[in-house]
């Protein structure tokens, strides 16, 4: 279980839209419960007043040593704590624990369209070719389809596990599996709420708070697996080079892997024997460096051994003053949002080893949810934040080593 101690009106869609973007992006770690009931909504002394969609900039503030980095935007619409992110070709997808989800158009990050309300708290999403997958608290994932048509809706296709699924499955006795006392369930059901998603090579991976991660096979949207992967609440997913990683409040990270035809099994777990839960985990885009996010602020960091396929702890290093509830990695350049509200920019170096090059400032409450654009900006990249403030904010992060 995570534990955190924290001290408008909608514009009428008047563009028209593509299919999304056949490159799926996954949402980065997500705060987490071990219980279904739990409220992510901040506390009542910590709500707040939000704007209408306006675009400002920040003055900046640099701290000796380190960059300052320009606020270009604020959105604002959400109805509750801004719990996801995901970029999509032209658009940036927003989901919160208001159960709706907002498209905002690019460059000039109008809101497009939004839809979803009413279908349970949103934890993760996921886009594949013109369809978004979204992970919810009532333990359910739900699959909506972008229209052709001219109003531009995001239609609700389809609920996981399916109902011809269900039907396969129901009648028979030993696919039913005991999820608590005098309860059971079939195995193709998740128990708790869904805390994150992660997509490859055709196949959608759910972590949840039930302990398990689900393998959903895209093309008949059928659950092929279901392992019992740790030993509390599933945080956050990752995919990356053929290889599954799971991030836990057990404190452990699972990497799994398909080493026969049809199942996963487990090929390594990285932890540092501390007592901590582990929010978040991102991997570097060669798969050597892993590195995972803690409720007592560190980063941990992991080397792969490819020839054996290994992984030996190379870094721990305090970055914030409170848990790291997401992280996302852009290059050589992580970034990690936490509940002190504040966003670290560190750079990889040598053996692995993080320097810290800057921090954001700029957010009222946790921020719970970062996506970096991979598309260059000048000398740096976009970096999108989402936050229990219910606002996203974009920031430009420059790439130069300057730090004078």
């Amino acid at each position: 279980m995570i534990l955190i101690t924290m001290a408008a009106p909608m514009q009428e869609p008047v563009l028209s839209t593509p299919l999304l973007s056949s490159s799926a992006t996954t949402s980065s770690g997500s705060i987490s419960s071990t219980s279904s009931e739990a409220d992510d909504s901040p506390l009542s002394s910590q709500r707040f007043v939000v704007q209408d969609v306006t675009k400002y900039e920040l003055p900046c503030k640099p701290l000796p040593g380190f960059q300052s980095y320009k606020s270009l935007a604020m959105l604002s619409g959400h109805i509750g704590s801004v719990s996801c992110l995901a970029l999509c070709g032209e658009f940036i997808l927003s989901a919160s624990q208001g159960k709706d989800i907002i498209v905002w158009q690019q460059p000039d990050l109008r809101q497009f369209t939004k839809f979803g309300q009413g279908d349970g708290s949103v934890k993760a999403l996921v886009t594949v070719s013109n369809k978004v997958f979204t992970a919810h608290q009532d333990s359910r994932i739900r699959v909506w389809k972008v229209s052709r048509s001219t109003e531009n809706v995001f239609k609700l296709v389809d609920t996981l596990p399916t109902t011809k699924d269900y039907l396969g499955k129901f009648m028979k006795q030993s696919n039913y599996i005991q999820t608590r006392r005098h309860h059971k369930r079939l195995w193709i059901e998740h128990a708790d709420s869904i805390s994150c998603l992660a997509v490859y090579n055709g196949l959608i991976y759910s972590g949840s708070w039930d302990k398990t991660l689900k393998v959903w096979r895209i093309s008949d949207l059928k659950c092929m697996e279901s392992i019992k992967a740790h030993d509390d609440a599933i945080n956050c997913l990752v995919a990356c080079k053929g290889i599954v990683y799971s991030a836990s409040a057990d404190g452990k990270i699972k990497a799994w892997g398909k080493q026969g035809k049809t199942s996963h099994s487990l090929l390594g777990i990285m932890e540092d024997h501390s007592d901590i839960s582990l929010n978040s985990v991102v991997v570097s885009e060669d798969g050597k460096w892993v590195y995972g996010g803690g409720s007592d602020g560190s980063v941990m960091g992991w080397e792969r051994n490819g020839d054996c396929v290994s992984w030996k702890l190379v870094s721990e290093t305090k970055a914030h003053h409170m848990a790291i509830l997401c992280m996302c990695m852009m290059g050589e350049f992580l970034c990690c949002g936490s509940a002190d509200k504040t966003i670290g920019i560190w750079k990889r170096e040598a053996y692995g080893k993080l320097c810290k090059v800057g921090v954001i400032n700029g957010h009222e409450g946790p921020v719970k949810c970062l996506q970096a654009s991979p598309c260059n900006v000048g000398t740096g990249f976009l970096l999108y934040s989402g936050g229990l403030d219910k606002s996203i904010r974009v920031w430009w992060v420059p790439k130069n080593e300057d730090t004078s």
